[in-house]
């Protein structure tokens, strides 16, 4: 009898492997470097041994198993159980991560891109719990969306929908690897943030963060930005508020194209709060149409780098429960 759900979030520093009961109440978590700069082949026989060695642990067979979601970054094709492309995974084309998976287990397996199933966490069990229209961002490495309209998530043509990252904010702004430039994720993500700060540095702004990283501003990180705004620090507090004001015009466009009821910010960058997010807020009641502002809520997720695990695990097991939902078709991305 299956009595367990897996959930795995990969990401580009570590794998994140979760086994939940049933009802997705968490039974035991593991943690591993990713080492992504070993290869796809290596990567995956990582997470192989991860579950194997979780389910060897605690005495429990594939039988037991009834299904495995993962979150995997980049563009896939998830009724394939494809990746396609990841960009901070060397060597990472063409992977299909379910057929890999599927040499060692015999479970049902899916796939979803990293985001979206951040995205099924927040919205099933964490900040967005019974919304019908709502966005959940990641702000980390870069920037990512997913987007739920009229309660169904949105996939689009080639299961790319939802690139809020790569909306363009200036006609020739930083360059970005999508191959454009002006990206908005390129100015309000963590590095995007860090690279402002660092900018205003080799300007001659000053800041206490030098002394913190010995002058070497190779080491500055965005949660120092944080700590350096609550102590006063006037470099710090301008560029939080400067990149706030830019993502708060660029979620002011996304207001005004889906009208959501909520958008959730995620990632590590989350965890700046109100010093973040008040900014955005009022950028946003500044410049969005004011009926759809007026109902849309910005708030912080609520399941930190948890969401991703429940999310996946909770996405296999509405696939294998509503087999009717699959994705049928993704001729574009195939192609």
């Amino acid at each position: 009898m299956s009595e367990f759900i897996i959930g795995v979030d990969l990401g580009g520093t570590n794998i994140k492997v979760a086994l939940f009961n049933l009802d997705l109440k968490l039974i035991v978590e593991v943690r591993k470097s990713t080492e992504a700069q070993n290869g796809p082949a290596y990567v995956l026989n990582k997470i192989i041994r991860i579950v194997e060695d979780m389910m060897g642990n605690l005495n429990i067979t594939e039988e037991s198993i009834y299904c495995m979601g993962m979150g995997i970054p980049g563009l896939l094709d998830p009724y394939e159980g494809k990746s396609f492309f990841s960009p901070n995974f060397p060597g990472w084309e063409n992977i299909h991560v379910v057929n890999e998976m599927k040499k060692k287990f015999h479970f049902s397996i899916f796939i979803d891109n990293d985001v979206r199933v951040n995205l099924y966490g927040e919205w099933l069990y964490g900040a967005g719990l019974n919304s019908k229209n709502l966005i959940l961002i990641t702000l980390g490495t870069g920037l990512g969306s997913g987007i739920v309209m009229d309660g169904k998530v949105m996939y689009g043509e080639t299961a790319s929908a939802g690139e809020i990252g790569h909306m363009n904010m200036y006609r020739e702004g930083r360059p970005c690897k999508c191959g454009s430039s002006g990206c908005l994720g390129r100015y309000v993500s963590a590095v995007g943030m860090v690279n402002t700060f660092i900018e205003k540095l080799n300007k001659g702004r000053n800041s206490i963060i030098e002394e913190w990283v010995n002058y070497d501003n190779s080491n500055i990180e965005a949660d120092m930005i944080s700590k350096a705004y609550d102590l006063h620090d006037n470099l710090a507090i301008e560029v939080m508020h400067e990149t706030g004001r830019i993502l708060g015009f660029g979620l002011a466009n996304v207001i005004n194209l889906f009208n959501p009821e909520i958008i959730i910010v995620g990632g590590g960058m989350s965890l700046a709060g109100d010093r973040l997010l008040n900014t955005v807020r009022e950028t946003i009641n500044d410049h969005a149409l004011k009926i759809s502002s007026n109902a849309c809520s910005v708030v912080q997720a609520k399941l930190g780098d948890c969401a991703g695990m429940i999310g996946a695990a909770a996405y296999a097991r509405d696939k294998v429960n509503n087999k009717d939902l699959l994705v049928t078709t993704y001729s574009k991305v195939a192609n």
